[in-house]
């Protein structure tokens, strides 16, 4: 049939048009949040709060209740001494690879990870001590509304939640007298070292070295300031007032880098909202929230991967703000154990940040996102620096390992000091530009950093006898750990995606902005980088030239040419998916007994782009499962007792929580190719599945229903001008479409494709 046939033009008025044609939005059920019969007795058990700046941890049984506290800028920024070295520099760092100096490169650069800073830090915690010896009965998270309750036997409850966008938090006890004690960080003491095992389990906080805080105490409140390293002081303060059966609470933690005395700033802060009231309070913070869960929303047949999506998307709402630090490894939940964080709470650019804002473009949070990239571009001038002083070259790199401040921290140097990691983090800008089509943001944020990373990469890569260029050093995430074969005679698949892509994505931004000679530039020395290495029989990406996967590996560096890179993508051809179907294969040869946590998420999203929804809905019920602990912190090592991996340590980091709920939205909404493809990853038992508002590249919001193992309804939203291709979802079968007065839809070789103005809605219903 005919395509002029099959298509029945039905044009409808814009606001009927959206009521009768609209998918329900599903705001998360009472099930999709945490539900408690014992209490948490441990504080990465409790239950998350937070609103991008401050964060909270609700736990404990009422004798006490605590909450933890936490605010994102609260960093030891102390320099690194070591790299005052006049050692500490490209040219030796090549020397001493070349020379086998594995000890003395430890010494310059990985054991400064083990100095007291810099670090991040925690800000305290809040203890209640409950009358009428109240006991824990049960407790939950409502996701919906982001407030914590616990009820405590004979009519006694808490509640607590962390404002949406204010900078505090409240808690209303009902029921019962109440005994606040504010509990001040163990920080006082003698800065000391730290060794290797008190990297991922942290060192007491006293070897930080800080001196004695003052404490604050009166009727109605309670507090303390503590003087950091350097200028840096901050405070916490806690007030509260009787309301007939109520106790009402409030807090919160400010810095001195806007108030010359953050005590009495916090404790203002409090007094105000108490006088405002709690109800005031919770009707302005629910109403931030509810504007969140109406971005986007999923269903699917599959109860614990669609609670998973809702777990992670309130966590990266709560987490990630336009106004707020970005994500660190642990978000607003810094450590309350008495120690620095694991990993010092920094930011780790070879994987952990990147995928912690993988949900963002689909899921239709760039808000989120955004706090991100405005953060690299204001610290962009410090990481030119070290780029100048560390490797002598223009351009820009980025420390892979970093403070608040993106300064060099330290580590395992085959990463920390990597040449590519400017790459990843570019991929990241271009996102961010093809999902929102602000030619702005391209203009002014997104081709400068892709640009600037290009023009490192001319100048540190050099040329071979074959007229190809490569790297002095080169490396793989994090293949033989930090060894001396950590380091690579030929460049890695690793770095050589990263570069590839680098130059391919800043000649196509560059003719996008009509700057043709730079265009002609960048892709000249793409010409230049050699192609990706394969095995000879097989296809697969290697880890470098000759050199295949050892082993079972957490990390899936030397595919990042296939995701989330796309240089081989399964529209690329059938050479394209023999490379992605061998390496996959190659996975799971080697087995899963050295992964973590984030690596099956990883994987999830990697068989999504695979088409195979069973495999990745098995990846993603097994981190959910496995590697979560039951208020969903990804703690990296294996909890379930069935063997998937031999880390067996509990370590909580986010990235695998938000990699996670990307997996299932890119089984859900593809785009990547030019063509968005709805339902593309699916299991063949998934009959009935939604999902709301999910964002794709060019700027178009897409909802979709699948009933029976169809799809049945499809809404193109554009927010701006464009052309849009969807692969048809109906295949032979007849359909309508209500759109916009002189709008047109065409087909092209089961394509849909139609021009868009901003604003414009199209609605595509199964006949």
């Amino acid at each position: 049939m005919g395509a002029a046939k099959k298509i029945m033009t039905v044009v409808l008025m814009g606001v009927f048009c959206l009521i009768a044609a609209g998918v329900a939005v599903a705001e998360p059920k009472p099930e999709h949040g945490l539900n408690y019969d014992e209490p948490a007795t441990v504080w990465d058990e409790a239950f998350p709060l937070g609103n991008g700046l401050l964060g909270g941890l609700v736990w404990g049984d009422g004798q006490p209740l605590k909450i933890s506290l936490d605010r994102t800028d609260l960093w030891d920024l102390r320099p690194v001494p070591q790299f005052d070295s006049p050692d500490y520099n490209y040219e030796t760092m090549r020397q001493w690879v070349k020379e086998g100096k594995i000890g003395e490169l430890h010494k310059l650069y990985d054991l400064p990870y083990r100095n007291a800073g810099p670090t991040k830090i925690p800000a305290g915690r809040i203890e209640l001590t409950l009358g009428n010896g109240a006991t824990f009965n049960s407790g939950k998270l409502d996701l919906a509304d982001a407030i914590a309750s616990v009820e405590l036997g004979e009519g006694v409850s808490a509640k607590v939640f962390v404002h949406g966008d204010e900078p505090f938090g409240f808690i209303r006890v009902t029921g019962t007298e109440v005994t606040p004690k504010l509990v001040v960080p163990a920080f006082e003491g003698d800065e000391q070292d730290g060794t290797a095992d008190e990297i991922v389990q942290g060192k007491e906080l006293k070897f930080l070295g800080y001196p004695a805080p003052k404490t604050f105490a009166g009727d109605d409140y309670k507090g303390y300031e503590q003087q950091g390293w350097g200028e840096l002081k901050f405070a916490v303060a806690l007030v509260w007032e009787k309301s007939g059966d109520d106790w009402l609470g409030v807090w919160s933690v400010m810095t001195n880098e806007k108030n010359d005395e953050p005590f009495e700033a916090a404790q203002q802060v409090c007094r105000d909202a108490l006088g405002a009231g709690h109800d005031e309070a919770f009707e302005s913070h629910r109403d931030w929230w509810q504007d969140f869960w109406a971005k986007s929303s999923v269903t699917v047949p599959n109860d614990v991967l669609e609670r998973m999506w809702y777990l992670e998307t309130y966590k990266f709402g709560a987490a990630a703000r336009d106004d707020a630090p970005p994500i660190t490894l642990q978000g607003p939940w810094t450590a309350d154990n008495g120690r620095i964080p694991p990993w010092k709470g920094d930011y780790h650019h070879d994987l952990n940040t990147e995928l912690s804002y993988w949900p963002s473009y689909s899921g239709n949070h760039l808000e989120g996102e955004s706090g991100f990239l405005k953060w690299l571009w204001e610290t962009k001038d410090n990481a030119k620096e070290w780029t100048e002083d560390f490797f002598g070259l223009p351009g820009l790199n980025v420390p892979m390992t970093a403070d608040l401040n993106q300064r060099q921290i330290g580590g395992w140097h085959q990463y920390t000091h990597s040449a590519t990691t400017a790459g990843w983090l570019a991929h990241h800008f271009y996102l961010h530009w093809r999902y929102s089509m602000d030619r702005e943001f391209l203009e002014k944020r997104a081709y400068p950093w892709l640009s600037e990373t290009a023009t490192f990469y001319e100048a540190i890569t050099e040329k071979t006898d074959d007229g190809k260029r490569t790297l002095p050093l080169s490396s793989s995430p994090e293949i033989n750990d930090n060894r001396l074969d950590a380091w690579f005679d030929n460049i890695t698949n690793y770095d050589l995606a990263l570069i590839r892509w680098t130059f391919d994505k800043a000649g196509e931004l560059a003719e996008e902005l009509g700057k043709n000679a730079e265009a002609e530039k960048w892709n000249a020395l793409l010409g230049e980088m050699p192609q990706l290495w394969l095995d000879e029989e097989t296809d697969k990406l290697l880890v470098t030239k000759d050199y295949p996967l050892p082993g079972s590996h957490r990390h899936f560096s030397h595919l990042m040419a296939f995701h989330p890179l796309g240089l081989v993508t399964w529209e690329g051809g059938e050479k394209d998916r023999e490379i992605i179907k061998a390496s996959l294969a190659e996975l799971e040869e080697k087995g899963t007994a050295w992964w973590t946590g984030y690596s099956f998420s990883w994987l999830g999203n990697m068989w999504a782009r695979a088409r195979n929804g069973e495999k990745a809905e098995d990846a993603l019920e097994k981190f959910a499962t496995a590697f979560c602990l039951r208020n969903s912190f990804h703690c990296n090592g294996d909890q379930s007792g069935k063997g998937y991996s031999r880390f067996r340590y509990r370590p909580f980091t986010l990235e695998g929580n938000f990699a996670a709920a990307a997996g299932l939205q890119e089984m859900l909404i593809q785009s990547y190719s030019g063509t968005i493809r709805l339902f593309p990853a699916v299991p063949a038992d998934w009959k009935n599945a939604s999902f709301d508002t999910l964002r794709t590249e060019g700027a178009f919001l897409v909802s979709a229903e699948r009933e029976d193992g169809k799809t049945e309804r499809v809404i193109v939203t554009a927010e701006k001008k464009g052309t849009c291709r969807v692969e048809n979802p109906f295949g032979s079968a007849e359909y309508k479409v209500d759109k916009p007065w002189f709008r047109s839809v065409k087909e092209d070789g089961g394509t849909l494709v139609f021009d868009c103005k901003a604003g414009d809605e199209f609605v595509f219903t199964r006949k």
